[in-house]
C-alpha cells in the first residue's frame, strides 16, 4: 500500500430501505456483525491504520456501539451538520480531522472484499481523486435502477451518475481522494459527491482502478441485505 493510512468512512445516512431489518444501516446485521464492523474489519485488513467515521442519523447510538469495543485500527467520529442533506457534506465534515491528509473514502453501506480497498489506496489519489470501478456490467449483484454508472476514457472518469447513458463501469463507492476533491465540494452550494467527482473529472484529474476481480454489494434493501447474507455466509463455510 502507499501512503494512504487513513479512511473516511461514511455512516451518516438514515437507510429508510432497511427499516424493517434494523433501526440504524450501519448497524444492520449481515452475517451475525453489524455492517460497521465489517467495514471497520476490512479497513483494517487492508492495511489502513486510522478510520473518521462520519455520523449523522442515530449517530449516539453507533457511537456507543463503537465504544464498547477495540477495534483493529483507531476509530475516531465526527457528525455531519445535517444528515439529510447530500453525501458531499457529510465528505466535508471529516476535512478538519484530515487536515490535508489522503484518504481512502468508503460507504458504511458497501459490503466489500479487503483487497478492493487495499487496491483503491494502492493506487493513490493521483491528481485529484482515483474511483474504484467495476466492469462485470449486469452483474446480479446490482440494482440497475439504483447504481452510479461510469463511463470512462483510458484511466480516466468521463462521466459518472445514475441513470447515465451509455456507461462501461460500476462505481464500486471505494475513492482514494486528496484535497483537490474537498476543495471542489466546498464550491457547490448542496454538494453530491458525485457531483464533485464530475468537477475533477472535467479537468482530467479524476481517475479509475479496475476492481472487477473483486467482490462488493451495496446493502441498500432488503434484497441486496440477502445477497450480501449469502455471501458473507458462503465465505464462512
Amino acid at each position: 500500500m502507499t501512503g494512504i493510512t487513513t479512511a473516511v468512512l461514511l455512516a451518516a445516512g438514515e437507510g429508510s430501505r432497511l427499516r424493517g431489518s434494523a433501526a440504524s444501516k450501519p448497524l444492520c446485521p449481515v452475517a451475525g456483525r453489524p455492517l460497521i464492523d465489517h467495514a471497520l474489519a476490512g479497513l483494517a485488513e487492508a492495511g489502513l491504520t486510522r478510520a473518521i467515521v462520519v455520523l449523522g442519523y442515530r449517530a449516539a447510538d453507533i457511537e456507543a456501539h463503537l465504544a464498547r469495543r477495540a477495534w483493529p485500527l483507531a476509530v475516531e467520529t465526527v457528525r455531519t451538520p445535517d444528515h439529510r442533506r447530500p453525501n458531499g457534506v457529510s465528505v466535508l465534515a471529516a476535512a478538519d480531522a484530515l487536515a490535508g491528509e489522503d484518504a481512502l473514502l468508503a460507504m458504511c453501506d458497501h459490503l466489500v472484499s479487503p483487497a478492493l480497498y487495499a487496491r483503491v489506496a494502492a493506487a493513490g489519489s493521483g491528481e485529484g481523486l482515483t474511483l474504484g470501478i467495476d466492469r462485470r456490467l449486469g452483474h446480479p449483484w446490482i440494482d440497475p435502477l439504483d447504481v452510479t454508472a461510469v463511463a470512462t476514457a483510458g484511466d480516466r472518469i468521463d462521466a459518472i451518475g445514475k441513470g447515465l447513458a451509455p456507461y462501461d463501469a460500476y462505481d464500486t463507492g471505494v475513492f482514494a481522494i486528496g484535497p483537490a476533491l474537498l476543495a471542489a465540494l466546498t464550491t457547490l452550494p448542496d454538494p453530491q459527491l458525485t457531483d464533485g467527482v464530475r468537477l475533477l473529472a472535467a479537468q482530467g484529474r479524476a481517475g479509475v482502478v479496475d476492481c472487477s476481480d473483486l467482490d462488493w454489494i451495496d446493502v441498500d434493501d432488503a434484497p441486496a441485505l440477502a445477497k450480501a447474507e449469502a455471501w458473507r455466509v458462503a465465505l464462512a463455510a
